[in-house]
């Protein structure tokens, strides 16, 4: 299925490097999103580029988290934190964290806004730099591993097919059972 032309979509994303080695830190990264995600209602979310499959994977992991909260649904207080689950295509916050999350060693980033946000306003008040050639990218055996798909998963598909295993692990979210309803999920 094609996807909505770029400037169609409420959600846009774009690629981001730091000014230096350790330059933002990572807790003043964190602390800006959370300043940012603070000031309305609208989405803003930043991934280690190393964990992000391309738009497919944003677009479906956005889907899905929408879908969940209109069922009512909702794993987490925090929407960021719970597009990290669908991102991550896990079911528990930490592991996602550590998958998709910011870290140290985490160099180039995917941006994440919704409309009215402008990601790439978001890179300068995150302390970043722009980086178009982070994001998109094609989907290699990095990314694969990073969200925790291995060899044996790569080898029974074609590499054309790859995308579909991580839109696999972003359906899957949906069949595990939310915070609240059976998980050991903390809320």
């Amino acid at each position: 299925m094609p996807l909505p032309p770029a400037a169609e979509r409420a959600l846009q994303a774009t690629g981001a490097r730091r000014l230096g080695p350790g330059d933002p830190s990572t807790p003043s990264i964190v602390r800006a999103l959370r300043a940012m995600g603070q000031e309305g209602p609208g989405l803003v979310a930043v991934f280690d580029a190393r964990a992000v499959a391309g738009e497919r994977h944003l677009l479906s992991a956005w889907a899905h988290l929408g879908r969940s909260r209109a069922r009512g649904e909702a794993r987490l207080r925090d929407r960021g934190a719970e597009f990290a689950l669908y991102v991550a295509g896990d079911d528990q916050l930490p592991r996602a964290l550590a998958k998709v999350g910011v870290a140290d060693d985490s160099e180039a980033f995917v941006v994440v806004a919704e409309r009215p946000l402008d990601p790439a306003a978001v890179v300068g008040r995150l302390g970043l730099r722009p980086a178009p050639d982070v994001y998109p990218r094609p989907i290699d055996e990095t990314v694969l591993e990073r969200l925790g798909i291995g060899a044996a998963e790569r080898a029974a598909v074609p590499t054309p097919a790859w995308e579909g295993l991580v839109l696999e692990r972003v359906a899957l979210v949906d069949l595990s059972a939310p915070a609240g309803h059976g998980s050991t999920a903390k809320h």
